[in-house]
């Protein structure tokens, strides 16, 4: 559960100094304040990264083994709980967490230096987490939520996506969205990342890159500051350009989170996901390919929270046909490593409780398509032992 906390966060804050300098010479910008299966051999991390110098703007990385790994909070991670996660991926086939650097919920406020929303590490606290996973040999992801913002909103309201008497646009659960189109509100999320790969995360996995749902709604009431003409995709395509280009000078992987059915259809989704484009630019993508998620009759299938492994088989067969259709033209795709279902979706009928034989079921369906990466989530970060 997400708590209200207002401490010192210099890791943010570092973040912060650097997107303000970067604001400096912007035009019109004030800087103004914020698997289940046996591991194969080598399966651990702790290898050496890349270094800087060996990653171009356009290089392919991907780690040189499976990465196996459940999503963890900031609360989590910095909380007592974090000693059984630990134990949890040290026991298992599990190998790496995906940490949240920022959670969409949480960004210093004024005065500087000072936060609210979820609780988030201090660089202090930060870099002793990742040493100390290090240690464990745990490959480390962090995730930052990207356009889905509402203090950044609220912060630099010039960023927002407003309506047409200028104010700031909401979703229908009330949060507020940076607008994709606008470059300068790019740096906030590329300063973070390049801050959580300095401080030693392996990869910087970016989520929420897109716009929001329902696009018939958003185009009807959102007035966007699209002063290039770009389509939505071709707006992600570009963010997603410029930060692979920014983090590999860093010496880290570029990932991005994308919904399920991005691999299964032929447009954006109204959302600005488009599977050549994202696939063609980082390097690595996770469809979020939750069964629960996808509605009753798709491929044939009634009842998709029941049949896991078929859901998971369609939805990575499709992804992987798109991934085969981008070789064959030259473009070389990102690897796949989709987000399976660790949760018990409560709110479909009928559900089922997914436990540690759902999850396998889910892990089975990928590795018999050749996907041997693949994240658990879980909003909750409880995961089954077995």
């Amino acid at each position: 559960m997400k708590r209200s906390v207002r401490r010192r966060s210099p890791f943010l804050w570092t973040a912060i100094c650097i997107w303000i300098a970067i604001l400096t010479v912007l035009p019109g910008c004030a800087p103004v304040l914020y698997d289940w299966t046996e591991p194969d051999a080598g399966v651990r991390a702790g290898k050496a990264r890349p270094a800087a110098s060996q990653l171009g703007a356009s290089s392919r990385r991907t780690p040189p083994y499976p990465v196996r790994g459940i999503y963890v909070s900031s609360n989590t991670a910095l909380g007592s709980r974090m000693d059984k996660l630990i134990e949890l991926v040290r026991t298992t086939e599990l190998n790496a967490m995906v940490i949240d650097v920022n959670s969409g919920v949480s960004l210093v406020n004024m005065p500087p230096g000072k936060m609210t929303g979820s609780r988030s590490a201090s660089a202090a606290e930060m870099r002793k987490l990742v040493k100390r996973l290090k240690r464990h040999r745990i490959y480390l992801i962090a995730r930052i939520v990207t356009f889905k913002n509402p203090q950044l909103a609220r912060a630099m309201p010039a960023w927002a996506m407003k309506k047409e008497d200028g104010k700031i646009w909401t979703d229908k659960k009330g949060s507020a969205w940076i607008d994709p189109y606008r470059q300068e509100a790019w740096q906030y999320p590329i300063a973070l990342a390049k801050e959580a790969a300095r401080i030693g995360f392996d990869e910087v996995q970016f989520d929420y890159v897109r716009f929001p749902e329902n696009p018939e709604t958003v185009e009807r009431e959102v007035k966007f500051h699209n002063p290039n003409g770009w389509r939505r995709e071709e707006a992600i395509r570009r963010f997603l350009h410029e930060a692979v280009r920014k983090v590999h000078a860093e010496g880290a992987i570029v990932s991005a989170d994308v919904f399920g059915l991005v691999g299964s259809a032929r447009d954006d989704m109204g959302i600005g996901q488009s599977w050549p484009a994202i696939a063609s630019e980082v390097d690595v993508i996770s469809p979020m390919v939750y069964p629960s998620h996808y509605s009753s009759g798709i491929w044939g299938i009634r009842q998709p929270d029941l049949k896991p492994g078929a859901v998971v088989t369609h939805a990575l067969r499709d992804a992987l046909d798109r991934n085969r259709s981008l070789r064959k033209a030259g473009r070389p795709p990102a690897q796949v490593r989709p987000w399976l279902q660790s949760f018990t979706a409560t709110w479909v009928h009928p559900h089922q409780r997914y436990g540690p034989e759902q999850i396998r079921e889910q892990v089975r369906a990928a590795s018999r398509l050749g996907v041997t990466s693949y994240l658990l989530w879980n909003s909750s970060n409880k995961y089954p032992a077995g």
